[in-house]
């Protein structure tokens, strides 16, 4: 029938939407807004080099960066909008300033990275404090999106609401 048809055909393609929510960690798929961009490009006024933005969606901050001039990596665990951002990169003519990796950000090395961004949820915070605090090298620039990390004093605050970003130095 159409509409089992229609089903089947709805769920394969919200599949990779939803997938998050069966993971330890569920980050679902929020796109940024225009102000949590712009606060999070103020948090790294006057830096430049490289960036990575951990649970990067859609690439939308990735992309602001590369226009910026920062050379940009994103990484997803979802393929589709891996694909997505890898179009848009190439629709905007970025490509050769922006990079998206279809990894577990858990598994992803960051110590090459001067600037890193996370969209993250509160549960997966502490756990990945750890890892930054492992990971990190001297002069880098975390910000964090939505939800502060647990024990780190941010060095500024920027925004309000779920536009807030946290900046650590």
């Amino acid at each position: 029938s159409v509409t089992g048809g229609t089903a089947v055909v709805l769920s394969v393609v919200c599949f990779p939407f939803v997938s998050p929510a069966l993971r330890r960690f569920c980050l679902p798929y929020v796109p940024a807004t225009a102000t949590q961009i712009e606060n999070v490009m103020c948090a790294l006024a006057g830096r430049s080099g490289r960036l990575v933005d951990l649970g990067s969606g859609d690439g939308r901050i990735v992309l602001t960066a590369a226009k910026a001039g920062y050379i940009a990596d994103g990484v997803e665990l979802n393929p589709w909008l891996i694909a997505y951002s890898r179009l848009r990169a190439f629709q905007l003519g970025l490509s050769g300033h922006s990079r998206f990796y279809c990894q577990d950000l858990w598994k992803f090395q960051l110590h090459p990275y001067p600037n890193i961004i996370i969209f993250g949820v509160q549960e997966m915070m502490p756990k990945l404090e750890e890892k930054l605090t492992n990971e990190l090298r001297n002069d880098v620039h975390v910000v964090a999106c939505r939800f502060p990390f647990p024990t780190w004093t941010p060095d500024a605050t920027l925004g309000t609401g779920l536009d807030t970003v946290w900046l650590y130095k």
